[in-house]
């Protein structure tokens, strides 16, 4: 495991949520200082807030992606679509290790019902699960970038 990793593991064990764990341990690679990226990606956690959707470690990735590859030229479409295959290479990867890239798939909880959101905390799914798919989510986007 990566030190990067490792860090951002810390960071969502300590209250962030994953998608700005793994988003802000990138901070610097997207030029811009953490609590900015870190804000940029709240509304990602939980499966995008708790509905059920894209799990936020992978939404942070993807984030990650477009920030460093990615590009803001209107008509770019060689630009885009280079930022599209680290994209879809991510998402190749981590479904791969974990079967799926959807929230409610991965956690076995479907954070968008409350009385199922309410068990999963209880249960303590998102520390024993979502921990590991921030540091896998991570070291994908290091491996994407490190190829590219």
């Amino acid at each position: 495991m990566s030190d990067r990793s490792e860090r951002a593991a810390a960071s969502f064990t300590g209250g962030l949520n994953c998608a700005q764990a793994v988003a802000g341990a990138f901070a610097e690679e997207c030029r811009a200082d953490e609590a900015t990226v870190r804000k940029m990606a709240c509304g990602f956690g939980g499966g995008l807030a708790h509905t059920d959707r894209t799990c936020g470690a992978v939404s942070g990735a993807v984030l990650v992606l477009g920030l460093t590859r990615g590009t803001a030229i209107p008509g770019d479409a060689e630009g885009k679509e280079a930022c599209y295959v680290l994209v879809r290479e991510f998402l190749r990867r981590f479904a791969g290790r974990h079967g799926s890239t959807e929230c409610t798939a991965l956690i076995g909880y479907n954070l968008s019902d409350p009385e199922a959101l309410a068990a999963a905390k209880e249960a303590g799914a998102f520390a024993a699960r979502c921990t590991g798919y921030v540091r896998d989510a991570v070291e994908i986007v290091e491996e994407v970038l490190r190829e590219s």
